[in-house]
């Protein structure tokens, strides 16, 4: 009978040949990024806290105009020293109550100050003295290979770390409005039910995402908003409780241009919009606008990425005509569009 254990030595050493241990030099590197996991992790989970939501929720198999109540989790991070919170808004969206967790014990009721289904962020305050609030980084300087770190609390397990890389900058997401979120960071850093709405961290510890989806039953694809993006709206969102935007229908990404595309049009930015998609019957597909076109400018603002361009549509009025300059091709065009108001519009305190 063939012996399943390997031939110890007189001196105690296996007679088979044992793998090489590890060089000094690799230990170094474990060492390194250990070293770089724990720091930004320490750094970050301070401010990362798990939401309790209660939702009304109609109708039943039996009963189809009885209400229940529906229970749920998520996480969220402090976004502010004065207790705004920044999370998703398929986590707080229609609650009935919310209530936080925070990392030294103490749990208080949330207010929902507003939410906004077309970017799948929301923002809630508590009174909560001497909240830690995050360090936000910018996610346009993200490379795809780059170490983060994501912390989040999937199914009630508090403060969860979990690490990956940027597998893919610039891609587009649909949130539940049925709006396709531009400029989403992909990473193989897990992630689980619970984690949605907490922070992506770089190796510094600064946020750059704001966790939001994974894709099941795949492995390895899960999807965080940009921090640059979540800037713009948590600003919003704390100052007016809504976010009222123009519509152009476009589905893109940020490029960078060639510099002699930028000095040859006298372009202001290095960067455009690349249009990927054109929603039917929307203003850009009314004004010409095709797939493969480059946005570089809107009413007169310069386009250098899709931060640019959800900042010029958040101020624009609507329904009235502005130049929309883009690139096709070697040319340069000025279209006339007419922009209409998002149809999912959030309203205060409630997404509608």
């Amino acid at each position: 009978m063939t012996s399943l254990l390997e031939p110890i030595s007189a001196n105690g050493s296996s007679t088979a040949e044992s793998p090489s241990s590890p060089s000094v030099e690799d230990l170094e590197l474990l060492d390194a990024y250990s070293r770089a996991v724990i720091g930004a992790s320490e750094r970050v989970s301070a401010s990362v806290v798990n939401l309790e939501v209660r939702k009304q929720v109609a109708g039943g198999r039996s009963d189809p105009r009885r209400v229940r109540e529906q229970q749920g989790t998520g996480s969220g991070l402090v976004f502010t020293g004065d207790g705004f919170i920044l999370t998703n808004s398929h986590v707080v969206h229609d609650a009935a109550s919310i209530e936080v967790s925070l990392p030294d014990g103490r749990r208080a009721r949330a207010d929902l100050v507003g939410d906004d289904p077309d970017t799948d962020l929301a923002v809630v305050r508590i009174s909560a003295p001497n909240a830690v609030p995050v360090t936000l980084g910018d996610s346009q300087s993200l490379r795809v290979g780059q170490l983060v770190v994501a912390v989040g609390n999937p199914y009630g397990f508090q403060t969860t770390v979990t690490a990956g890389i940027v597998s893919a900058v610039g891609r587009s997401l649909r949130s539940s409005s049925g709006r396709l979120i531009d400029d989403v960071i992909q990473t193989d850093a897990a992630l689980n039910p619970g984690n949605s709405g907490g922070p992506l961290a770089t190796s510094r510890g600064e946020v750059v995402g704001v966790n939001t989806a994974v894709i099941l039953p795949a492995q390895g694809l899960c999807f965080a908003i940009a921090i640059n993006t979540a800037r713009v709206v948590a600003g919003l969102l704390m100052r007016d409780g809504r976010v009222r935007r123009a519509y152009l229908g476009i589905g893109g990404q940020t490029v960078p241009l060639h510099r002699r595309v930028v000095r040859f049009h006298n372009l202001e930015a290095e960067r455009g919009v690349f249009v990927s998609s054109v929603a039917d019957h929307s203003p850009a597909e009314r004004a010409g606008v095709k797939e493969g076109d480059i946005v570089v400018d809107l009413a007169g603002d310069s386009i250098g990425g899709i931060d640019d361009l959800l900042r010029v549509l958040t101020r624009q009025q609507f329904g009235i005509s502005v130049p929309l300059t883009i690139l096709r091709g070697e040319r340069k065009l000025i279209l006339s569009v007419m922009l209409q108001e998002s149809r999912h519009d959030s309203q205060p305190g409630k997404a509608g």
